[in-house]
């Protein structure tokens, strides 16, 4: 029986982590979760288990809710979690853009947060 969308996209960004956890030697692993309306990163320990920092649109700036949908806000988010991880000690990582792909909000994460000085 064929596989659904969703179901291929779930094999496909389990089958990404898990090379990734292959590669990485000992890094983090900065994930990205993206969905309409919003967009995440996660810099997670897989060794621990743990999330050793994490930054997200519906956080928002000064009490306000913040545009979560466009790529300035991806970009907001990758600074957030490099400068929070840099304050951690974590400068090397692992980037994990979760099957989806290279392109629009999730390029601009990735290239804010090498900018803000993550290595990946």
């Amino acid at each position: 029986m064929a596989l659904s969308l969703q179901q291929q996209a779930k094999r496909r960004s389990e089958r990404t982590r898990r090379r990734l956890k292959a590669v990485a030697n000992g890094r983090l692993r900065l994930s990205v979760h993206r969905s309409d309306k919003n967009i995440s990163a996660q810099i997670i320990d897989d060794l621990n288990g743990v999330t050793v920092v994490s930054a997200s649109s519906l956080e928002g700036e000064k009490g306000k809710k913040a545009k979560g949908s466009d790529v300035d806000a991806a970009t907001r988010i990758g600074k957030l979690v490099a400068e929070r991880a840099i304050e951690k000690g974590v400068t090397d990582v692992v980037f994990d853009r979760g099957g989806y792909i290279y392109h629009g909000r999730v390029k601009a994460l990735a290239e804010a947060a090498r900018e803000a000085g993550l290595n990946f």
